[in-house]
């Protein structure tokens, strides 16, 4: 390749930040960080310009269109989010397209929002990579479903540590993984906090909440718990719904309760573990009681979550925990994993559960139907702890660090 294009001498304070959008089309996790603290960062920082690099599908999601705001496209054969799937690669051919591209943007400095779409970047610019978790190197069988795939996971991780100033990642909690398992220095890993998105909020309408609940197939009288997210193995949805069987074979109520599980049951490009999760659906006989809604918009789960008994995460570990944090900012009580920040980001807004603990995530579950008041008391907490946490605060590290990473 040619020399990189170097600015002529510039006399401002601005900083022109190139950014990896091609993970704003996905609907996971790893999307929504991506979207929200994007648009964060371009309200917070209107002096500085944002040199977005998308493909076609990354483009049509853009997050936010402002001044300060540029668009590179670059043509891809597949969608990166596609592409780069849990048993996928992309191609040579696609991932130098973003690598020349950036090549030639004349960038001060550049901000991966997560090592899924990651691409080489060129070896004299500064870069902040962001690295949510280290659970696809804690439970590697669990996330990644073939020796192929984790050889070519492991590599891109490797070859984005390399090319770092700054690595950001989303908690405390994942800092300390981060460091330990890949033996990156603590003092170069920045954390920004996530938080949940505008549109969720406690709905007070029981009419519109009823009225969303039966439009994804729950009865008029339903009482619900929701799960939302993949349905990899290591979010132990098969343990939920087991717990869930075993409160309902136990109830002596006259209304069953109900079971969301909300996510795509289709064209997932992670490792999913949904053949197990219906088997077992259909051994605890609840197959009336367990909804399968597929992808549900932001309004439409404010309203399931502001009507749910609780959210369930009992995951072998979340990095940050996002959807319970969602599910807290609309009044709803959370029983979540104890491998997670949440215990500390959530306190008192919920029960927390040891991974794979069945006892005690039933326990959970009939703590919070059996007792209204205390329902209430940890709906009030949760709303109360999510409200705390701020996507401008997220961005405003993530600034500090590439302003940080360009000098």
């Amino acid at each position: 390749m040619p020399p990189r294009p170097v600015h002529p001498t510039r006399c401002r304070l601005d900083v022109i930040v190139g950014v990896d959008g091609a993970c704003w089309a996905n609907r996971r996790g790893y999307g929504r960080f991506a979207r929200e603290i994007h648009g964060a960062m371009v309200r917070s920082s209107p002096d500085d310009e944002f040199v977005c690099f998308v493909d076609e599908a990354a483009r049509a999601c853009a997050p936010l269109e402002a001044p300060n705001v540029r668009f590179v496209t670059v043509p891809q054969s597949r969608p990166p989010t596609a592409a780069a799937s849990s048993d996928g690669a992309r191609s040579v051919r696609d991932v130098l397209r973003f690598t020349r591209a950036v090549w030639r943007a004349r960038v001060d400095v550049f901000f991966s929002p997560s090592v899924y779409t990651y691409f080489p970047l060129p070896p004299t610019l500064p870069a902040v990579v962001t690295i949510h978790d280290a659970i696809a190197e804690r439970f590697p069988h669990l996330t990644l479903p073939s020796r192929r795939a984790r050889i070519f996971w492991a590599a891109k991780v490797r070859f984005a540590l390399m090319q770092a100033s700054l690595v950001l990642t989303v908690s405390d909690h994942a800092r300390k993984d981060v460091a330990s398992i890949h033996r990156f220095p603590s003092d170069r890993i920045r954390v920004a906090v996530e938080a949940p998105a505008e549109g969720y909020r406690p709905i007070r309408d029981e009419r519109a909440i009823r009225a969303r609940a039966e439009s994804v197939g729950l009865p008029a009288a339903a009482r619900w718990l929701t799960y939302v997210g993949g349905f990899n193995p290591h979010k132990n949805v098969d343990v939920i719904v087991r717990a869930h069987a075993r409160h309902v074979r136990g109830d002596t109520s006259g209304e069953p309760l109900h079971l969301l599980l909300v996510g795509p049951t289709e064209g997932d490009v992670f490792h999913g573990n949904l053949a197990k999760i219906r088997e077992t659906v259909a051994a605890m006989g609840t197959t009336r009681l367990v909804h399968w809604p597929g992808f549900v918009p932001d309004e439409d789960l404010a309203h399931l979550h502001s009507g749910a008994v609780a959210l369930l995460l009992p995951s072998e570990a979340e990095g940050f925990g996002l959807p319970a944090v969602e599910a807290a900012a609309c009044g709803c009580p959370v029983i979540a994993t104890t491998e997670s920040p949440l215990p500390e980001l959530l306190e008192g807004g919920g029960v927390f559960v040891h991974p794979g603990d069945e006892g005690a995530l039933f326990d959970a579950i009939s703590l919070l139907v059996d007792d209204p008041e205390a329902r209430a008391t940890f709906g009030r907490k949760a709303e109360d702890r999510a409200r705390a946490l701020s996507w401008c605060r997220a961005a405003g590290v993530a600034m500090d660090a590439l302003r940080t990473a360009a000098t």
